[in-house]
Protein backbone atom coordinates (compact mmCIF):
# COMPACT_ATOMS: atom_id res chain seq x y z
CA UNK A 1 0.00 0.00 0.00
CA UNK A 2 1.09 3.57 -0.72
CA UNK A 3 0.27 6.19 1.87
CA UNK A 4 -0.25 9.65 0.37
CA UNK A 5 0.03 12.79 2.44
CA UNK A 6 -2.46 15.43 1.28
CA UNK A 7 -2.87 18.81 3.02
CA UNK A 8 -4.04 19.12 6.59
CA UNK A 9 -7.76 19.36 7.24
CA UNK A 10 -9.47 21.94 9.46
CA UNK A 11 -12.70 20.69 11.04
CA UNK A 12 -14.48 22.96 13.51
CA UNK A 13 -11.25 24.78 14.28
CA UNK A 14 -9.22 21.62 14.94
CA UNK A 15 -6.40 20.46 12.65
CA UNK A 16 -6.12 16.87 11.44
CA UNK A 17 -3.55 15.16 9.23
CA UNK A 18 -5.16 13.11 6.48
CA UNK A 19 -3.70 9.89 5.12
CA UNK A 20 -5.45 8.50 2.06
CA UNK A 21 -4.76 4.79 1.78
CA UNK A 22 -4.95 3.43 -1.76
CA UNK A 23 -4.75 -0.14 -2.95
CA UNK A 24 -5.10 -1.13 -6.61
CA UNK A 25 -6.30 2.40 -7.44
CA UNK A 26 -9.27 2.09 -5.11
CA UNK A 27 -9.71 4.82 -2.52
CA UNK A 28 -10.49 2.66 0.46
CA UNK A 29 -10.74 5.13 3.28
CA UNK A 30 -9.33 8.26 4.80
CA UNK A 31 -7.68 8.11 8.18
CA UNK A 32 -7.49 11.29 10.23
CA UNK A 33 -5.17 11.86 13.14
CA UNK A 34 -5.53 14.92 15.29
CA UNK A 35 -2.44 17.16 15.23
CA UNK A 36 -2.53 19.55 18.12
CA UNK A 37 -1.06 20.07 21.52
CA UNK A 38 -0.58 17.01 23.71
CA UNK A 39 -4.09 16.89 25.09
CA UNK A 40 -5.79 13.99 26.73
CA UNK A 41 -8.50 12.17 24.83
CA UNK A 42 -10.99 13.35 27.43
CA UNK A 43 -10.46 16.98 26.41
CA UNK A 44 -11.04 16.12 22.78
CA UNK A 45 -14.18 14.24 23.77
CA UNK A 46 -15.48 17.22 25.73
CA UNK A 47 -15.16 19.48 22.69
CA UNK A 48 -17.10 17.05 20.52
CA UNK A 49 -19.78 16.84 23.22
CA UNK A 50 -20.37 20.54 22.67
CA UNK A 51 -21.36 19.75 19.06
CA UNK A 52 -23.35 16.55 19.56
CA UNK A 53 -25.42 15.44 22.54
CA UNK A 54 -24.22 12.24 24.16
CA UNK A 55 -26.79 10.63 26.40
CA UNK A 56 -26.37 7.97 29.04
CA UNK A 57 -28.41 4.80 28.63
CA UNK A 58 -28.92 1.60 30.62
CA UNK A 59 -26.17 -0.04 28.55
CA UNK A 60 -23.70 2.84 28.36
CA UNK A 61 -23.69 5.94 26.14
CA UNK A 62 -25.33 6.88 22.85
CA UNK A 63 -25.19 9.69 20.33
CA UNK A 64 -26.66 10.32 16.89
CA UNK A 65 -25.35 12.45 14.04
CA UNK A 66 -27.29 13.66 11.00
CA UNK A 67 -25.52 12.53 7.84
CA UNK A 68 -26.94 12.73 4.28
CA UNK A 69 -27.44 9.23 2.87
CA UNK A 70 -25.12 9.95 -0.07
CA UNK A 71 -22.23 10.02 2.41
CA UNK A 72 -22.98 6.72 4.16
CA UNK A 73 -20.67 4.79 1.85
CA UNK A 74 -17.65 6.74 3.07
CA UNK A 75 -18.35 5.73 6.67
CA UNK A 76 -18.98 2.12 5.66
CA UNK A 77 -15.95 1.81 3.35
CA UNK A 78 -15.07 -1.00 0.96
CA UNK A 79 -16.81 -4.17 2.16
CA UNK A 80 -17.52 -2.45 5.47
CA UNK A 81 -13.84 -2.09 6.35
CA UNK A 82 -13.96 1.57 7.39
CA UNK A 83 -16.86 1.05 9.80
CA UNK A 84 -15.23 -2.05 11.31
CA UNK A 85 -11.99 -0.19 11.82
CA UNK A 86 -13.75 2.76 13.45
CA UNK A 87 -15.65 0.42 15.76
CA UNK A 88 -12.49 -1.50 16.64
CA UNK A 89 -10.38 1.61 17.25
CA UNK A 90 -12.98 3.36 19.42
CA UNK A 91 -14.62 0.29 20.98
CA UNK A 92 -18.07 1.42 19.87
CA UNK A 93 -20.91 0.18 17.68
CA UNK A 94 -21.91 2.32 14.68
CA UNK A 95 -25.39 1.87 13.19
CA UNK A 96 -25.96 3.29 9.71
CA UNK A 97 -29.34 3.42 7.90
CA UNK A 98 -29.79 1.59 4.59
CA UNK A 99 -28.36 3.32 1.53
CA UNK A 100 -30.80 5.91 0.20
CA UNK A 101 -32.75 6.13 3.46
CA UNK A 102 -32.29 9.47 5.19
CA UNK A 103 -31.69 9.18 8.91
CA UNK A 104 -29.08 9.37 11.64
CA UNK A 105 -25.87 7.45 12.23
CA UNK A 106 -26.13 6.15 15.79
CA UNK A 107 -23.02 5.51 17.86
CA UNK A 108 -23.15 3.51 21.11
CA UNK A 109 -20.40 2.56 23.54
CA UNK A 110 -19.67 1.67 27.12
CA UNK A 111 -17.94 4.98 27.91
CA UNK A 112 -18.61 8.59 27.07
CA UNK A 113 -15.07 9.14 25.76
CA UNK A 114 -15.37 6.17 23.40
CA UNK A 115 -18.54 7.58 21.84
CA UNK A 116 -16.93 11.02 21.59
CA UNK A 117 -13.88 9.55 19.87
CA UNK A 118 -16.06 7.76 17.33
CA UNK A 119 -18.06 10.95 16.75
CA UNK A 120 -14.85 12.82 16.01
CA UNK A 121 -13.72 10.24 13.46
CA UNK A 122 -17.12 10.09 11.75
CA UNK A 123 -17.45 13.86 11.63
CA UNK A 124 -14.03 14.30 10.06
CA UNK A 125 -14.78 11.69 7.41
CA UNK A 126 -18.15 13.27 6.63
CA UNK A 127 -16.75 16.78 6.29
CA UNK A 128 -13.84 15.61 4.16
CA UNK A 129 -15.98 13.73 1.66
CA UNK A 130 -18.68 16.41 1.69
CA UNK A 131 -16.14 18.76 0.14
CA UNK A 132 -15.73 16.36 -2.76
CA UNK A 133 -19.42 16.38 -3.70
CA UNK A 134 -20.42 18.37 -6.80
CA UNK A 135 -22.47 21.46 -6.07
CA UNK A 136 -26.25 21.04 -6.26
CA UNK A 137 -27.44 24.63 -5.80
CA UNK A 138 -26.08 28.13 -6.22
CA UNK A 139 -26.97 31.64 -5.13
CA UNK A 140 -27.91 33.68 -8.17
CA UNK A 141 -29.11 37.05 -9.37
CA UNK A 142 -31.50 36.32 -12.29
CA UNK A 143 -30.81 38.24 -15.50
CA UNK A 144 -33.67 36.61 -17.42
CA UNK A 145 -35.49 39.92 -17.93
CA UNK A 146 -37.02 40.24 -21.40
CA UNK A 147 -34.85 43.29 -22.21
CA UNK A 148 -31.66 41.39 -21.39
CA UNK A 149 -32.84 38.27 -23.22
CA UNK A 150 -33.55 40.30 -26.37
CA UNK A 151 -30.17 42.01 -26.13
CA UNK A 152 -28.44 38.67 -25.69
CA UNK A 153 -30.19 37.17 -28.74
CA UNK A 154 -29.09 40.18 -30.83
CA UNK A 155 -25.54 39.68 -29.53
CA UNK A 156 -25.64 36.00 -30.45
CA UNK A 157 -26.96 36.72 -33.94
CA UNK A 158 -24.35 39.40 -34.65
CA UNK A 159 -21.46 37.34 -33.30
CA UNK A 160 -22.44 34.40 -35.51
CA UNK A 161 -22.76 36.72 -38.50
CA UNK A 162 -19.37 38.38 -38.03
CA UNK A 163 -17.21 35.81 -36.19
CA UNK A 164 -18.46 32.34 -37.12
CA UNK A 165 -15.28 31.77 -39.13
CA UNK A 166 -13.15 32.18 -36.00
CA UNK A 167 -11.92 28.95 -34.44
CA UNK A 168 -14.46 27.27 -32.17
CA UNK A 169 -17.21 29.91 -32.52
CA UNK A 170 -20.54 28.21 -33.14
CA UNK A 171 -24.13 28.43 -31.96
CA UNK A 172 -23.89 25.54 -29.49
CA UNK A 173 -21.59 27.40 -27.06
CA UNK A 174 -24.02 30.26 -26.33
CA UNK A 175 -25.93 30.40 -23.06
CA UNK A 176 -29.66 29.61 -22.92
CA UNK A 177 -31.26 33.11 -22.77
CA UNK A 178 -33.85 31.83 -20.27
CA UNK A 179 -31.06 31.01 -17.81
CA UNK A 180 -29.00 34.19 -17.94
CA UNK A 181 -27.81 34.90 -14.40
CA UNK A 182 -25.07 36.18 -12.15
CA UNK A 183 -23.45 33.48 -10.02
CA UNK A 184 -22.82 34.50 -6.39
CA UNK A 185 -21.60 31.21 -4.93
CA UNK A 186 -22.18 27.47 -5.04
CA UNK A 187 -23.31 25.00 -2.37
CA UNK A 188 -23.65 21.22 -2.09
CA UNK A 189 -26.96 20.45 -0.38
CA UNK A 190 -27.24 16.70 -0.05
CA UNK A 191 -30.81 16.16 1.15
CA UNK A 192 -34.10 18.00 1.65
CA UNK A 193 -33.18 18.95 5.21
CA UNK A 194 -30.07 20.77 4.00
CA UNK A 195 -32.01 22.50 1.22
CA UNK A 196 -34.55 23.75 3.77
CA UNK A 197 -31.76 24.92 6.07
CA UNK A 198 -30.10 26.85 3.23
CA UNK A 199 -33.42 28.44 2.28
CA UNK A 200 -33.92 29.57 5.87
CA UNK A 201 -30.44 31.08 5.95
CA UNK A 202 -31.21 32.99 2.77
CA UNK A 203 -34.33 34.41 4.42
CA UNK A 204 -32.15 35.63 7.29
CA UNK A 205 -30.37 37.86 4.76
CA UNK A 206 -33.55 39.79 3.95
CA UNK A 207 -32.94 42.60 6.42
CA UNK A 208 -29.40 43.53 5.40
CA UNK A 209 -30.31 43.28 1.69
CA UNK A 210 -33.15 45.75 2.13
CA UNK A 211 -30.90 48.02 4.16
CA UNK A 212 -28.49 48.13 1.20
CA UNK A 213 -31.18 48.58 -1.47
CA UNK A 214 -33.27 50.90 0.72
CA UNK A 215 -36.20 48.61 0.04
CA UNK A 216 -36.15 49.22 -3.72
CA UNK A 217 -35.26 47.17 -6.80
CA UNK A 218 -31.69 47.71 -7.99
CA UNK A 219 -31.43 49.35 -11.46
CA UNK A 220 -28.75 47.46 -13.41
CA UNK A 221 -27.14 47.78 -16.81
CA UNK A 222 -25.62 44.80 -18.63
CA UNK A 223 -22.92 46.11 -20.95
CA UNK A 224 -19.48 44.95 -22.10
CA UNK A 225 -17.85 41.53 -22.19
CA UNK A 226 -14.74 40.03 -20.64
CA UNK A 227 -12.79 36.80 -20.36
CA UNK A 228 -10.76 35.48 -17.45
CA UNK A 229 -7.85 33.52 -18.84
CA UNK A 230 -4.52 34.66 -20.24
CA UNK A 231 -5.03 34.13 -23.97
CA UNK A 232 -8.00 35.76 -25.80
CA UNK A 233 -7.31 33.40 -28.68
CA UNK A 234 -8.03 30.37 -26.45
CA UNK A 235 -11.11 31.17 -24.35
CA UNK A 236 -13.49 28.75 -22.63
CA UNK A 237 -15.93 31.22 -21.08
CA UNK A 238 -17.02 34.72 -22.07
CA UNK A 239 -18.88 36.90 -19.56
CA UNK A 240 -21.13 39.94 -19.73
CA UNK A 241 -20.40 42.79 -17.33
CA UNK A 242 -23.11 44.05 -15.00
CA UNK A 243 -23.14 47.50 -13.36
CA UNK A 244 -25.43 49.31 -10.95
CA UNK A 245 -26.73 52.37 -12.80
CA UNK A 246 -25.81 54.79 -10.02
CA UNK A 247 -22.20 53.45 -10.13
CA UNK A 248 -22.48 52.25 -6.52
CA UNK A 249 -21.13 48.97 -5.12
CA UNK A 250 -24.55 47.86 -3.86
CA UNK A 251 -24.71 44.71 -5.98
CA UNK A 252 -21.20 43.68 -4.97
CA UNK A 253 -21.96 44.45 -1.33
CA UNK A 254 -25.05 42.24 -1.36
CA UNK A 255 -23.08 39.42 -2.97
CA UNK A 256 -20.25 39.71 -0.42
CA UNK A 257 -22.67 39.73 2.51
CA UNK A 258 -24.56 36.70 1.15
CA UNK A 259 -21.35 34.70 0.77
CA UNK A 260 -20.17 35.80 4.22
CA UNK A 261 -23.46 34.62 5.75
CA UNK A 262 -23.40 31.24 4.01
CA UNK A 263 -19.72 30.68 4.82
CA UNK A 264 -20.37 31.48 8.49
CA UNK A 265 -23.25 28.99 8.48
CA UNK A 266 -20.92 26.28 7.15
CA UNK A 267 -22.89 25.94 3.92
CA UNK A 268 -20.35 27.43 1.52
CA UNK A 269 -16.57 27.48 1.13
CA UNK A 270 -14.96 30.82 0.35
CA UNK A 271 -12.96 30.44 -2.86
CA UNK A 272 -11.94 34.04 -3.50
CA UNK A 273 -11.23 37.13 -1.42
CA UNK A 274 -13.82 38.97 -3.50
CA UNK A 275 -16.91 37.56 -5.22
CA UNK A 276 -16.43 37.61 -8.98
CA UNK A 277 -19.91 38.35 -10.28
CA UNK A 278 -20.15 36.99 -13.81
CA UNK A 279 -22.91 36.44 -16.34
CA UNK A 280 -21.90 33.68 -18.73
CA UNK A 281 -22.88 34.33 -22.36
CA UNK A 282 -20.62 31.76 -24.06
CA UNK A 283 -19.16 28.59 -22.56
CA UNK A 284 -17.41 25.69 -24.29
CA UNK A 285 -19.00 23.29 -21.78
CA UNK A 286 -22.21 23.76 -23.78
CA UNK A 287 -20.58 22.49 -26.97
CA UNK A 288 -21.03 18.81 -26.12
CA UNK A 289 -23.80 19.13 -23.55
CA UNK A 290 -26.44 21.84 -23.81
CA UNK A 291 -27.59 20.99 -20.27
CA UNK A 292 -24.13 21.57 -18.77
CA UNK A 293 -23.88 24.12 -16.00
CA UNK A 294 -21.38 26.88 -15.44
CA UNK A 295 -19.40 25.83 -12.36
CA UNK A 296 -19.10 29.35 -11.02
CA UNK A 297 -15.30 29.15 -11.18
CA UNK A 298 -13.03 31.42 -13.13
CA UNK A 299 -10.51 28.86 -14.31
CA UNK A 300 -10.63 26.36 -17.14
CA UNK A 301 -12.22 23.06 -16.19
CA UNK A 302 -11.29 19.83 -17.98
CA UNK A 303 -9.23 21.84 -20.44
CA UNK A 304 -8.01 18.73 -22.26
CA UNK A 305 -11.61 17.73 -23.05
CA UNK A 306 -12.82 21.16 -24.16
CA UNK A 307 -12.34 22.94 -27.44
CA UNK A 308 -11.58 26.59 -26.68
CA UNK A 309 -12.65 29.34 -29.05
CA UNK A 310 -10.87 32.38 -30.50
CA UNK A 311 -12.50 35.43 -28.88
CA UNK A 312 -10.19 38.12 -30.25
CA UNK A 313 -12.57 39.40 -32.92
CA UNK A 314 -15.55 39.11 -30.59
CA UNK A 315 -13.77 41.25 -28.01
CA UNK A 316 -12.76 43.75 -30.69
CA UNK A 317 -16.22 44.04 -32.24
CA UNK A 318 -18.40 43.65 -29.12
CA UNK A 319 -16.19 44.72 -26.21
CA UNK A 320 -18.63 47.47 -25.23
CA UNK A 321 -21.80 45.71 -26.39
CA UNK A 322 -24.94 46.86 -24.53
CA UNK A 323 -27.27 44.00 -23.68
CA UNK A 324 -29.81 46.23 -21.94
CA UNK A 325 -31.02 47.53 -18.57
CA UNK A 326 -33.52 46.26 -16.00
CA UNK A 327 -34.37 46.35 -12.31
CA UNK A 328 -33.11 43.43 -10.22
CA UNK A 329 -35.44 42.62 -7.36
CA UNK A 330 -34.39 39.22 -5.98
CA UNK A 331 -31.64 36.80 -5.08
CA UNK A 332 -32.34 33.10 -5.52
CA UNK A 333 -31.14 29.78 -4.17
CA UNK A 334 -31.20 28.06 -7.56
CA UNK A 335 -31.22 24.33 -8.18
CA UNK A 336 -28.64 23.05 -10.61
CA UNK A 337 -29.86 21.13 -13.71
CA UNK A 338 -33.44 22.35 -13.35
CA UNK A 339 -36.02 24.64 -14.96
CA UNK A 340 -39.22 26.22 -13.72
CA UNK A 341 -42.22 27.29 -15.81
CA UNK A 342 -40.36 30.42 -16.98
CA UNK A 343 -37.34 28.43 -18.12
CA UNK A 344 -35.15 29.80 -15.33
CA UNK A 345 -33.64 27.54 -12.68
CA UNK A 346 -36.06 26.11 -10.12
CA UNK A 347 -35.84 28.17 -6.95
CA UNK A 348 -35.38 26.51 -3.56
CA UNK A 349 -35.77 29.92 -1.90
CA UNK A 350 -35.49 33.61 -2.64
CA UNK A 351 -35.40 37.04 -1.04
CA UNK A 352 -36.71 40.24 -2.59
CA UNK A 353 -35.02 43.63 -2.57
CA UNK A 354 -38.25 45.57 -2.03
Amino acid sequence: MDVLRPPLLNINGRIYRRNIIKEEHYEEEEDFSYMGAAESEELVADEICDLHQIEQTDKGYRSAIDVPSVLYKYIIGKKGETRRRLESDTKTSISIPKQGVEGQIVITGSTRSAVSSALTRVEVLVESFRKKQPFTHFLSFPLNDSNIQEGFLRFKEEVLQKCSQDHGVEESIFQNPLKLHLTIGTVALLNDIEVQRASEHLQECQSFIRDITEGKPLPLEVAGIEYMNDDPGMVDVLYAKVHVKDKSDKLQEIAERLVEHFVSAGLMAREWDRVKLHATVMNTLFRKDSSAEDSGGTGRQNASEREAFDARNILKEFGAYRFGAFELNAAHLSQRYSSDCSGYYTSAGSVSFS
